[in-house]
């Protein structure tokens, strides 16, 4: 499998980047970001959320495991770090198959419910505003996407 890296050396790169990305995206897209706290995960969804339309201020979900956004497409964000003992399916499918773009923090403890079909995405910090970011395509379509946007 291919994948594509980039060095964002700010804050706003990292946004713009996200925001980027959004125009390639499609109904039932589901993105994965993985990264240490601090990595940029809810930056990078902000930027998706400005690129999808969201109006409302994007933050993490921690406490409500998924957080619902409108835009032109409906942003899903999930953070699924509180379900690292449980193998509790909150209707995964329904998000992933849906009407809008989902987002999924710490997919690491969801994998079995994941699809096949996905961007996984790590982010780094290198320093206190630089990230290394590295996009890992899962099916051709988002292959094209990352060809686009990184190409």
């Amino acid at each position: 499998m291919p994948h594509y890296e980039m060095i964002s050396h700010t804050t706003e790169e990292t946004l713009k980047l996200a925001e980027r990305l959004a125009i390639f995206l499609r109904p039932g897209d589901v993105l994965t970001l993985q990264g240490d706290l601090g990595a940029g995960k809810t930056t990078f969804t902000k930027g998706l959320g400005t690129g999808l339309g969201v109006k409302r201020t994007i933050n993490s979900p921690t406490f409500t495991i998924v957080k619902e956004y409108n835009g032109e497409l409906p942003l899903y964000h999930m953070d699924v770090y509180r379900l690292e003992e449980s193998d509790e399916d909150i209707g995964f499918d329904e998000y992933f198959a849906g009407d809008g773009i989902t987002v999924v923090e710490w997919p690491q403890f969801i994998e079995t419910f994941l699809p096949d079909n996905r961007l996984d995405i790590y982010l780094s910090r290198i320093s206190d505003q630089e990230r290394k970011i590295d996009f890992h395509p899962k099916g051709a379509s988002f292959e094209r996407i990352c060809e686009e946007l990184l190409g």
